[in-house]
């Protein structure tokens, strides 16, 4: 991966950023992780941070399954705990901050965090006390004390999971619940390979999320085909999409997300090391966004899985995709543009970014 991603060098983009696909039970900490361990009495694998890796995080590009297999080695260590969501949640603000994000989007699963209320209960937990709907509450409290500590803007996306479409209505309740809380989304995310279309569950909560005025992103053509897109696109209404590679294999299709601005969430490390895309970044579909001018934005995805940075995001795009600073400078405005906020917000948001490029908005 050192090969791929230096991580000793000058920021390949040290000016304000935007990112709008990021999951927050992806950015834990390793330290957190064993601190929480040792204070809940839960034995690990590893007692140090570079053992920790090892069990917890990829070491080479491997497949999405494998990937998604390594939060089963530490997500029982956060989920059902009051304090470590809490802390994960501020901890998430701290550290984009320190990578020079002025705005972000941070999703996660409410029902993979909680034991009571959830069935089944996940990561076999023991039955407790903390609901899918509290865990939403301490993430909220989490993220609005890292806001006023570190002077920057948090919103958050709940996930549906492909594998668990009879949770998918208690999101879209959620995000109408705490739409003035933060909430800003209902996203769709979990291994596309495990059934070929969404499930009736899945349909019924984004058909709901429409008739509610809720934002929707989904993730498709990450590993699947690009009939995932058009499903997602078609059918779920997605105003954006998570990853997004594989549409570039559909022409028309393709062709029809870029007239109407469907905005791809993309993630070039990720697409690495889960087998998404070509593992040297040769012929990646992101050089043919950038040559085609599609709205997509640069993103972590689950940095510390991937012991990545986001400025590791932007070193890839600039080594190895041939992104120039103006092409960092667009993709952030489209990321504001694309971005869930309200119009005035939203406004607000363009503004400090053209102030902070130097351009006008009819300039990108």
């Amino acid at each position: 991966m050192a090969e791929q991603c230096p991580k000793h060098q000058e920021p390949a983009f040290d000016k304000p950023k935007v990112e709008l696909h990021v999951h927050l039970d992806g950015a834990i900490r390793l330290k957190t992780i064993l601190e929480v361990a040792k204070r809940r009495g839960i034995p690990l694998p590893a007692n140090t941070e570079e053992h920790l890796s090892q069990c917890c995080c990829m070491q080479e590009p491997s497949t999405l399954t494998e990937f998604l297999s390594k939060f089963e080695q530490f997500m029982p260590i956060i989920a059902g705990d009051r304090e470590a969501i809490k802390r994960i949640a501020y901890e998430f603000v701290e550290t984009k901050s320190k990578e020079g994000v002025i705005y972000v989007e941070v999703r996660y699963s409410p029902h993979l965090l909680a034991n009571c209320n959830v069935e089944p209960i996940p990561w076999n937990q023991k039955k407790g006390d903390l609901t899918p709907d509290e865990v939403v509450q301490l993430v909220n409290q989490g993220l609005s004390e890292g806001e006023k500590a570190f002077g920057i803007k948090v919103r958050s996306i709940l996930c549906c999971m492909r594998h668990m479409p009879n949770w998918s209505m208690e999101i879209v309740d959620m995000c109408r619940k705490y739409h003035n809380d933060g909430v800003v989304a209902i996203d769709l995310a979990g291994d596309e390979s495990l059934n070929a279309e969404a499930q009736q569950g899945h349909r019924e909560a984004y058909e709901e999320a429409v008739r509610k005025g809720i934002h929707r992103t989904v993730h498709a053509g990450e590993v699947g085909p690009p009939a995932m897109v058009r499903e997602a696109v078609d059918v779920l209404k997605a105003e954006r999409i998570g990853h997004g590679y594989r549409t570039v294999e559909d022409p028309d299709l393709y062709k029809q997300l870029l007239k109407q601005g469907m905005h791809f969430e993309t993630c070039p490390v990720s697409s690495r090391m889960t087998g998404a895309c070509n593992p040297d970044f040769e012929n990646h579909p992101i050089i043919r966004f950038v040559k085609d001018e599609a709205n997509f934005s640069l993103n972590s995805d689950d940095p510390e899985i991937f012991r990545s940075t986001l400025d590791m995001e932007y070193q890839v795009a600039r080594q190895y995709l041939n992104f120039t600073e103006k092409e960092f400078n667009r993709v952030n405005i489209n990321a504001a543009m694309s971005s869930f906020l309200p119009t005035k917000e939203k406004e607000d948001l363009l503004n400090q970014l053209y102030e902070a490029y130097g351009k006008r908005s009819n300039q990108f």
